[in-house]
Protein backbone atom coordinates (compact mmCIF):
# COMPACT_ATOMS: atom_id res chain seq x y z
CA UNK A 1 0.00 0.00 0.00
CA UNK A 2 0.99 3.39 -1.01
CA UNK A 3 0.94 6.10 1.08
CA UNK A 4 1.08 10.03 -0.19
CA UNK A 5 0.78 13.30 1.65
CA UNK A 6 0.49 16.09 -0.16
CA UNK A 7 2.73 18.54 1.19
CA UNK A 8 3.21 22.77 1.60
CA UNK A 9 6.70 24.08 1.03
CA UNK A 10 7.72 27.69 0.98
CA UNK A 11 9.34 29.43 -2.23
CA UNK A 12 12.83 28.69 -1.01
CA UNK A 13 11.84 24.53 -0.49
CA UNK A 14 13.32 24.71 3.18
CA UNK A 15 9.89 24.12 4.92
CA UNK A 16 7.63 21.15 4.17
CA UNK A 17 4.57 20.36 6.02
CA UNK A 18 1.66 18.20 5.66
CA UNK A 19 -1.33 20.16 3.63
CA UNK A 20 -3.99 18.53 5.96
CA UNK A 21 -2.37 19.54 9.08
CA UNK A 22 -2.15 23.55 7.30
CA UNK A 23 -5.86 23.50 6.01
CA UNK A 24 -6.95 22.09 9.23
CA UNK A 25 -5.35 25.11 11.04
CA UNK A 26 -7.20 27.90 8.91
CA UNK A 27 -10.27 26.17 9.20
CA UNK A 28 -10.09 26.04 13.48
CA UNK A 29 -8.58 29.20 13.75
CA UNK A 30 -11.13 30.88 11.31
CA UNK A 31 -13.83 29.00 13.16
CA UNK A 32 -11.95 30.43 16.34
CA UNK A 33 -12.60 34.15 15.40
CA UNK A 34 -16.36 33.05 14.99
CA UNK A 35 -17.17 31.55 17.70
CA UNK A 36 -15.50 34.48 19.64
CA UNK A 37 -17.52 37.10 17.90
CA UNK A 38 -21.06 34.51 18.19
CA UNK A 39 -20.26 34.40 22.22
CA UNK A 40 -19.72 37.98 22.55
CA UNK A 41 -15.82 37.47 23.52
CA UNK A 42 -13.94 39.70 21.67
CA UNK A 43 -14.50 43.24 20.37
CA UNK A 44 -13.79 42.62 16.90
CA UNK A 45 -15.95 43.95 14.18
CA UNK A 46 -18.22 40.61 13.12
CA UNK A 47 -18.70 41.88 9.24
CA UNK A 48 -14.64 41.88 9.08
CA UNK A 49 -14.68 38.33 11.61
CA UNK A 50 -16.71 37.38 8.92
CA UNK A 51 -15.14 38.37 5.69
CA UNK A 52 -11.43 37.50 6.96
CA UNK A 53 -12.85 33.41 8.38
CA UNK A 54 -14.41 32.90 4.81
CA UNK A 55 -11.22 34.37 3.44
CA UNK A 56 -9.31 31.18 5.62
CA UNK A 57 -11.80 29.32 4.46
CA UNK A 58 -11.32 29.33 0.93
CA UNK A 59 -7.85 29.18 1.04
CA UNK A 60 -7.92 26.12 3.06
CA UNK A 61 -10.43 25.24 0.35
CA UNK A 62 -8.12 26.42 -2.45
CA UNK A 63 -4.77 24.24 -0.79
CA UNK A 64 -7.26 20.73 -0.72
CA UNK A 65 -8.00 21.60 -4.22
CA UNK A 66 -4.12 22.12 -5.66
CA UNK A 67 -2.96 19.16 -3.57
CA UNK A 68 -5.78 16.89 -5.09
CA UNK A 69 -4.77 17.81 -8.51
CA UNK A 70 -1.21 16.43 -7.67
CA UNK A 71 -2.21 13.11 -6.36
CA UNK A 72 -1.59 9.90 -8.23
CA UNK A 73 -4.08 7.66 -9.10
CA UNK A 74 -3.78 4.41 -6.54
CA UNK A 75 -3.35 1.02 -8.30
CA UNK A 76 -7.16 0.04 -8.27
CA UNK A 77 -8.04 3.76 -9.59
CA UNK A 78 -6.67 3.31 -13.32
CA UNK A 79 -9.90 0.83 -13.65
CA UNK A 80 -12.27 3.67 -13.02
CA UNK A 81 -10.01 6.31 -15.19
CA UNK A 82 -11.52 7.49 -18.60
CA UNK A 83 -10.23 6.00 -21.51
CA UNK A 84 -7.55 8.17 -23.21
Amino acid sequence: MNAYVPLVSVADGGLLIPADEVTALLRRLAGGWLESVYDGGTDLDPGTTLGLAEALVELADQIDVECIGFMPLADGDEEDAPPP
